[in-house]
């Protein structure tokens, strides 16, 4: 047997967010002796290690906003011109995958892949002009285009669907099926009484994810529950700005910031509600994760239907309205429906990763066969 295809992803770095989660995902379930995975990235990352352990490369060249336009994009070309051995690179940068994909170009690599993971661009008014206009090198220098759903495709592309691949963001679903030993196991650790409502969030800490406006949320929720905890997983430059507001709301000492964590499977266990009050969003993984852990997902309703796996948990709001966010909560924390899913729910709707697994290695397989 001759040595596996190797695939560049190209990502800013390898933390947990929802198109690295997706990467991951499918990296672990993929048959490595026929597909293997390295990446391209500007910084450090939780699963750095995990990659290597299971064979991939992790290369490494400055961020644009640490050496600016001209020397990112020299970064790149010389990446490329050096690394010649990739047919096969798979840029999940949005907008600034047109950048990538242009330096792939230059330097003949063959296959391009585009991939869209959002609905919009984040930042100020020059960033996203900035990304606009690199955004715009996607149509004439990819070759092929990849969405996580119907929307992210449509943002990115422009013209919707066609000839795009939409590669729903699969988990793996025994991970995340409820276990009342886990819940009792992740509260005793975070030291949340048992009888405790918990309200769960998982997402970076950036303005898309809408962060301060859970926090409205819960204060006004804490007023009628005593013992209610907001329980956040994740890091990002909102940071210090979610600490002060909650110090102010008064709610400090019941809002629990636990970091980037690689047991999402097992956190997502002690929340009795999932809230995700998110400005925009393209498929998001933590939305699949926490229906497959049986849990209620009120969720603003920007984010796209594809994302409900139509199992009754799935709760839709306006962030204009938060009068339903409160009465949806409080009926829900009232509400002691069982937390097991069906076993074919995610299979069914197209999340069950084992199968979007299959369907990915199948279609680099055949990519690759077109450049040999």
């Amino acid at each position: 047997m001759g040595s596996p295809l190797r695939v560049l992803h190209v990502v800013v770095n390898m933390n947990r967010g929802g198109a690295e989660t997706l990467i991951m995902n499918l990296y672990r379930n993929i048959d490595r002796s026929k597909v293997q995975f390295d990446f391209l990235t500007c910084k450090e990352g939780i699963f750095d290690s995990e990659i290597i352990a299971m064979g991939g490369k992790v290369h490494r060249i400055p961020y644009i906003t640490e050496i600016g336009h001209k020397g990112y994009i020299q970064e790149l070309n010389k990446f490329f011109k050096t690394n010649s051995e990739y047919k096969i690179i798979h840029a999940h940068m949005d907008k600034m995958s047109g950048l990538v994909l242009r330096s792939a170009r230059k330097a003949n690599v063959p296959i391009r892949i585009a991939h869209s993971h959002n609905t919009k661009s984040e930042g100020g008014f020059v960033s996203k002009l900035y990304k606009w206009n690199a955004g715009r090198s996607i149509k004439p220098n990819a070759t092929h285009r990849y969405a996580c759903s119907h929307a992210a495709a449509k943002w990115l592309y422009g013209d919707g669907i066609t000839n795009t691949l939409i590669l729903k963001n699969g988990i793996e679903p025994d991970k995340f099926q409820y276990t009342h030993l886990a819940r009792e196991h992740i509260r005793s650790e975070l030291k949340i009484e048992n009888e405790a409502l918990v309200l769960g969030h998982v997402g970076r800490f950036s303005h898309q994810k809408n962060h301060l406006f859970l926090l409205d949320i819960f204060a006004s929720i804490s007023n009628e529950v005593p013992n209610a905890v907001l329980i956040l997983a994740g890091d990002g430059p909102l940071k210090a700005k979610i600490i002060e507001k909650a110090e102010r709301l008064n709610i400090a000492d019941k809002v629990k910031l636990v970091g980037v964590r690689e047991d999402i499977n097992l956190l997502l266990q002690a929340f009795d509600i999932f809230v995700f009050p998110s400005l925009h969003e393209g498929l998001p993984v933590t939305l699949i994760e926490a229906q497959g852990a049986g849990l209620p997902c009120v969720i603003s309703n920007t984010i796209t239907k594809e994302v409900d796996m139509k199992v009754g948990l799935v709760h839709y709001l306006s962030i204009n309205d938060q009068t339903s966010w409160l009465t949806t909560i409080s009926n829900l924390a009232q509400d002691n429906k069982s937390r097991t899913i069906s076993k074919n729910a995610l299979s069914q709707n197209g999340y069950d990763i084992r199968k979007t697994a299959v369907l990915t290695e199948t279609s680099y397989l055949a990519l690759g066969r077109e450049v040999i």
